[in-house]
């Protein structure tokens, strides 16, 4: 089983930058992919950015060119970067990892964008 511990998140001024972090721990094979998610109210829960063992990565394109994931295998733990925040990024992020087919999610951090 894998268990997940997420920090970061907050209130910040739209246009502002935070960083969220996710670290793994627990029966862990590769972690082929890890990543984030976010849900904002009354909305259904979306993808923003996710990144392979490998390195490779994909980003919703509402935050493409804002945000950055980025990974450190060895401390098997995933970066979500956010720059130039805007309201409408406001949700509860969620980690996401799959290792060997299980799909474990975090309990979800708050972001809120607002002046």
């Amino acid at each position: 089983q894998v268990q997940l511990v997420e920090s970061g998140g907050g209130l910040v001024q739209p246009g502002g930058s935070l960083g969220l972090s996710c670290a793994a721990s627990g029966s862990i094979f590769s972690l082929n992919v890890m990543g984030w998610y976010r849900q904002a109210p009354g909305k259904q829960r979306e993808l923003v950015a996710s990144i392979l063992s490998g390195g490779k990565t994909n980003y919703a394109d509402s935050v493409k060119g804002r945000f950055t994931i980025s990974r450190d295998n060895t401390q098997k733990t995933v970066y979500l970067q956010m720059n130039s925040l805007k309201p409408e990024d406001t949700a509860v992020y969620y980690c996401h990892v799959v290792d060997l087919g299980r799909v474990t999610w975090g309990q979800g951090t708050q972001v809120t964008v607002s002046s």
